[in-house]
């Protein structure tokens, strides 16, 4: 007698069709990720009651969702864009204009669909835009998405009426609470941030979710055919370039979610949402939290709010600092910090991480030590060009240094290079410990398989 559930030993036929059964165990990890997720959302805003938490939690919401739209094209289709902030700005454009007309009384759209006019708006764009901006793969497509994205960013100057000129559009968004809808009727009016907050939230955790089932579907699948071998997709019949034309209009459409939220967010829409640095942030934040992994543009999310709230104000070599971070990460870490996280999980589930926490401990240590004597000379590089008039004196880190004085800058050049060669000796010592197990690791996984 056979389970209820189980499968069948037989082979079905037309007369057995009803009693065949199919069993697929659910993915409890996955449902235990998700809900963390979820309880993350929820309680975050608690954890970190001021207002600048708030703020940054808000903006780490919409930050996930433009990188995760991104990673659609780069990590899932391998298509390069320099141009990704045309869809979600345009669709911040679209989204304060709505809401302009829905405080005017002209539109009755609720104040919480507004991000889904900027998904459409997104999403219209992409349909004009896009058939030609898929024609080409790799280098020209890059080429193509940064010429669409500087003519979208001229526009934004040559056409004020539409864009505002250099002041912008602004909205507000409690005034349109009057159009009704269940936000209206929970006596929500999105003027605190908190409020607001939650509705990114809700669109963060639910645009999360399609986006990660949009990875399962034939679709998701083809789009990581056409990545890693055009040729073969088209051999077996499917047309590659209309592959990369859907999947172009669903990342577009999920940027222009993150638009109306950014709009409703800080209530002003500027030029700036279309331009070039922009779609750099989009692409440099992805690639640090790792493109090869769907979390990974979760974490790149994370790192820009932090990046440009709380890095631009404590120094302002922030971009600088950046960009050697970006230079380090492609030249040691090309995955991203996601592959990071993954290699250490699989070293741990065969026992060896304990073993490496000296090494890292070495490497953390003394990086941070060169990172430091490096930072002191890069703020007085800057103190001396941005500001000489306020004399050659200035502080870092607690520590008085003179931007003229020799003792200031041998003193740095010394702790930077000291900790730049025992960072070598440690590095060297753990490749060499990470080889170890790597074999180790190949020799067990052979090992089971053998059994």
């Amino acid at each position: 007698m056979a389970l209820p559930g189980a499968r069948s030993s037989r082979v079905p036929d037309s007369r057995s069709s009803k009693d065949y059964y199919q069993f697929r165990p659910y993915n409890v990890g996955r449902w235990i990720i998700w809900g963390l997720f979820a309880v993350v959302l929820g309680v975050a805003p608690m954890l970190f009651t001021s207002s600048l938490s708030h703020t940054m939690l808000s903006q780490m919401g919409i930050a996930i969702i433009v990188c995760l739209s991104y990673n659609m094209l780069l990590g899932q289709g391998g298509m390069l864009s320099f141009g990704h902030a045309v869809y979600s700005g345009l669709g911040s454009f679209l989204a304060i204009h709505t809401l302009n007309l829905v405080s005017k009384g002209s539109l009755p759209v609720p104040v919480s669909l507004i991000p889904i006019v900027g998904g459409l708006s997104g999403a219209f764009f992409a349909v004009l835009l896009g058939w030609v901006t898929t024609k080409k793969a790799a280098t020209p497509f890059a080429m193509i998405t940064l010429g669409i994205g500087e003519l979208v960013w001229a526009m934004s100057l040559m056409f004020p009426e539409f864009f505002g000129g250099e002041g912008g559009v602004s909205g507000n968004r409690v005034t349109g609470a009057k159009a009704g809808g269940i936000a209206d009727a929970l006596g929500l009016t999105f003027g605190p941030q908190i409020q607001l907050y939650y509705l990114i939230a809700i669109y963060t955790f639910i645009c999360t979710a399609l986006m990660f089932a949009f990875t399962r579907t034939p679709l998701g699948r083809m789009l990581n055919a056409v990545r890693d071998n055009p040729e073969r997709v088209e051999f077996v019949g499917y047309d590659t370039q209309m592959v990369r034309y859907i999947a172009f209009i669903i990342a577009a459409f999920f940027a222009g979610v993150s638009g109306g939220l950014a709009a409703l967010n800080f209530e002003i829409v500027t030029s700036e949402v279309v331009s070039g640095p922009r779609s750099g942030a989009y692409l440099l934040f992805t690639f640090l939290g790792g493109a090869t992994f769907f979390f990974g543009p979760i974490i790149g999310g994370i790192l820009m709010v932090i990046a440009f709230v709380l890095l631009s104000e404590l120094t302002k070599a922030w971009l600088l600092y950046m960009g050697l971070v970006f230079l380090f990460m492609v030249m040691y870490a090309p995955g991203g910090i996601a592959s990071l996280i993954m290699m250490n999980l699989r070293i741990a589930s065969f026992g060896r991480l304990r073993e490496l926490w000296v090494s890292y401990l070495a490497l953390a240590c003394t990086a941070l030590v060169v990172l430091l004597g490096a930072a002191a000379m890069i703020e007085m590089v800057y103190h001396l060009k941005l500001n000489a008039a306020l004399g050659p004196e200035l502080e870092f880190l607690g520590l008085h240094l003179n931007a003229h004085g020799l003792n200031s800058w041998f003193g740095s050049a010394f702790v930077m290079l000291t900790a730049l060669g025992l960072f070598e000796v440690a590095r060297r010592h753990f490749v060499r410990h990470w080889g170890e197990i790597q074999e180790f690791i190949e020799k067990e996984i052979k090992r089971r398989e053998a059994v």
